[in-house]
């Protein structure tokens, strides 16, 4: 490992808040963004910053770019914040193209391009750490090293990870690197509990209904793999932004957080955080939100992760689910 790789790697550790910004940009249209988008940009950046956050997560297809080109406003306007910061972006989807909606495309050439049009819109000379946003089933190992490696070599990479891997893909892709995959970013919350059930259901029929590879969480945290949850506000499914007809688990997970916030004097935010960072594997929450407010009612998760009871935390976890554990 080198030292610019243990940098990005000290930077990407386990339990720490980073901040998504894939809500930034304005639309998903091709049309271009605007000063409002920018200045929506800039709050969100200045809030995440205010409550502790250094790390920025970006993809190229985000906003079809756009959330990358606002960012990099907001850093050509700022004079000292790249070097205040960390930021951290994706490649490998590919979205209309080719008269596919949807393909990926891991290939040493796709890499090289979509990186340098990344840094590109971000006004940066190099990203502290680079995901490769989902497995690619034509995706060969030793192509991938060898983008990855001049990436690094040229240095507009300073890390590797992945998004959307699952053990035995990550593996695989590390017998051809020379570099250490140090992230994996999964869909991981009180809402979305795929990861969590595979845990305790093993040899029971109700595994049948979670498709979460089982053993990934495990060998992350045996390889020192950092755990990054997108998703992990719940899509504000118990925090303010409810379904149209939620279940009465979702509405008693609901009741539950605002108890324990009230309890604690701390937000609704910062508990459903709180309960991800209290787990052993060290999931670091990524914070999608583009509200200022919100972000901010993040700021006391860590410490909500440390007070937070064994019997509150499996509370927390049957109620959502609702029904008891095996």
């Amino acid at each position: 490992m080198t030292e610019e790789t243990a940098t990005a790697s000290d930077q990407v550790n386990s339990g720490r808040l980073i901040y998504g910004c894939m809500g930034l940009g304005g639309s998903w249209s091709t049309a271009p963004y605007t000063m409002t988008d920018v200045e929506t940009a800039a709050a969100a950046v200045e809030a995440a910053m205010d409550i502790g956050v250094t790390l920025f997560d970006h993809a190229d297809i985000y906003r079809n770019g756009k959330s990358e080109a606002v960012f990099g406003e907001v850093l050509a306007e700022s004079p000292g914040l790249r070097d205040r910061i960390q930021l951290q972006t994706k490649c490998g989807i590919r979205l209309n193209e080719r008269g596919l909606e949807t393909h990926y495309d891991l290939s040493a050439d796709a890499i090289i391009d979509r990186v340098n049009g990344s840094l590109e819109r971000l006004r940066t000379d190099y990203v502290d750490v680079l995901l490769l946003h989902r497995p690619d089933p034509l995706m060969d190992p030793a192509e991938v090293s060898s983008a990855v490696g001049k990436l690094m070599a040229d240095g507009k990479v300073r890390a590797l990870g992945v998004s959307n891997m699952s053990a035995a893909q990550i593996e695989f892709l590390q017998d051809s690197l020379e570099t250490p995959v140090i992230a994996n970013q999964l869909e991981l919350s009180l809402l979305k509990r795929d990861w969590l059930e595979s845990t305790v259901l093993v040899n029971h029929p109700g595994a049948a209904d979670y498709s979460f590879p089982h053993g990934t969480l495990e060998y992350c945290a045996r390889r020192g793999i950092t755990l990054q949850a997108y998703g992990a506000l719940a899509r504000g499914h118990y925090t303010g932004n409810p379904p149209e007809r939620p279940t009465l688990a979702e509405e008693a997970t609901a009741q539950l957080l605002s108890d324990m916030a009230r309890d604690r004097e701390t937000t609704r935010e910062a508990v459903l955080l709180g309960w991800l960072m209290k787990h052993p594997a060290g999931i670091a929450p990524v914070i999608g939100t583009a509200n200022p407010d919100r972000i901010r009612a993040c700021a006391g998760a860590s410490r909500v992760a440390q007070s937070m009871t064994r019997e509150e935390w499996y509370r927390l976890w049957i109620t959502a689910r609702g029904s008891v554990i095996p």
